[in-house]
């Protein structure tokens, strides 16, 4: 176990050389470029457009809308609860960190934030939505799948997330949508059947 703990802690600081190299952080076009796609993908932003969007399908009386929109909030919260359990359990200093080397640790919490960056949050909530909507509307499902893909891997430039950090993330974010779908799913067939009891008790009740 502990030749494991080793390997890994070696394989994580390298990764962490590599990823300080490959940061841009001179504040120019491209970082400039990037910091939007970062701030779309945070977690407000992603809870507001999946909040909006079942509020939408609601008032518009669209339930295919509303049904979207519930899975995008699901997929959301699970994923935003699954990463943050993670970062409270993992320490690991992120590239941009001012000075700081690398550091693979037990989790000590999530106050420290320089200290959280596996797994990525911001790509966990994108291919969470991303896969909501892909689910519910496959027309789209290349483009939004796209764009959360690019949202993950501009964490590594930004120097805010190595690539394992991004991988992690994407993993939680696909998993957090599956858990979803079948949790509404299941909802879905107990009330088709709740409703097809009560149907078929009612014929018995009033034969015609």
């Amino acid at each position: 176990m502990g030749r494991k703990k080793d390997k890994a802690r070696k394989a994580a600081e390298k990764e962490h050389r590599v990823t300080r190299k490959l940061s841009i952080d001179d504040g120019g076009f491209v970082a400039a470029l990037l910091s939007p796609v970062a701030k779309a993908t945070d977690e407000p932003p992603l809870l507001a457009l999946a909040v909006g969007t079942l509020a939408l399908g609601a008032v518009l009386r669209k339930p295919a809308m509303t049904r979207t929109g519930t899975r995008m909030l699901a997929s959301h919260l699970l994923a935003t609860g699954l990463k943050t359990a993670l970062k409270a359990s993992v320490d690991r200093t992120r590239p941009d960190a001012g000075g700081a080397g690398p550091h693979l640790a037990k989790g000590s919490g999530t106050a420290d934030t320089d200290r959280n960056a596996f797994p990525s949050g911001h790509t966990a909530g994108a291919v969470a939505v991303a896969q909501s909507v892909a689910h519910d509307v496959p027309a789209v499902a290349v483009p939004v799948k796209l764009a959360a893909g690019a949202a993950g891997a501009a964490q590594v430039p930004r120097g805010a997330h190595h690539a394992t950090d991004v991988a992690a993330g994407a993993a939680i974010g696909w998993l957090s949508e599956r858990l979803a779908s079948w949790a509404i799913g299941t909802v879905d067939r107990y009330v088709e059947k709740r409703a097809q009891r009560d149907a078929e008790a009612e014929v018995e009740a009033h034969p015609s």
